[in-house]
């Protein structure tokens, strides 16, 4: 086959020539949704896995009901079997965790807490009220955003509150642990006495006899004592 007949033949991956442009566009479809799929992945393995809205990539105000639904669209997207990245059921498990931190009540509540806090600092760093709405012109034309920079103040607030918890689990666990070695000491130390128990009793005929021989052996002394002065 001459070169110039080889050259003419299309690349591996270029797609046949009798595709149609609808095919055409189905194929390029499916190439860019693999390819979104596995950013997606990637974003979620970055984000802030203490806050489950950056997770989600949702904002702090959604209800229940978009929080589910925008769970029920990423888990499908980014679903390890439809998702060729290695690391697809590491990412689900995480946006997995996420829907159900927020679906708990009370953990919302306690991270709402923090996300409010980190608001209020922003807002008195811009130097506004407290009761500055998102909606405030001089909040939209801030730059960086006033959302990166509430999510940035939520980081380290997360961030400390975590130290914090971690602090208290190491403390309650040597206290624990303090606490389980006084009760080990105590069951030595009853160990202990029962033995000691047990070794007096088993050894009292021993120390009767010696007892017993010793109180004659010092009478047999008292009478050659008296013999003698006699």
């Amino acid at each position: 086959m001459s070169s110039s007949a080889s050259s003419s033949k299309p690349a591996p991956d270029t797609p046949p020539a009798t595709l149609t442009d609808a095919e055409l566009e189905k194929l390029l479809s499916r190439e860019a949704s693999a390819f979104n799929r596995e950013v997606e992945v990637e974003r979620i393995l970055k984000a802030f896995k203490f806050n489950p809205y950056d997770i989600l990539d949702i904002d702090e105000s959604s209800t229940p009901e978009e929080i589910k639904r925008r769970y029920r669209q990423l888990s499908l997207f980014i679903h390890p079997d439809k998702t060729p990245h290695a690391r697809a059921p590491e990412a689900f498990d995480i946006l997995k965790k996420a829907e159900s931190e927020l679906s708990d009540k009370d953990k919302r509540e306690e991270l709402d807490a923090v996300i409010n806090q980190a608001r209020s600092l922003v807002i008195k760093a811009l130097g506004l009220p407290s009761s500055t709405p998102d909606s405030d012109p001089q909040l939209k034309r801030l730059e960086p955003p006033f959302k990166t920079r509430l999510r940035l103040q939520s980081k380290e607030l997360l961030i400390d509150e975590e130290v914090r918890r971690r602090k208290a689990v190491k403390m309650n666990l040597a206290n624990e642990g303090l606490e389980a070695r006084k009760k080990d000491d105590e069951v030595a130390a009853r160990k202990r006495k029962v033995q000691e128990d047990k070794q007096w009793e088993d050894t009292r005929e021993q120390r009767v006899d010696s007892w017993r021989s010793f109180s004659k052996d010092s009478r047999k002394k008292k009478k050659q004592k008296v013999a003698i002065l006699g």
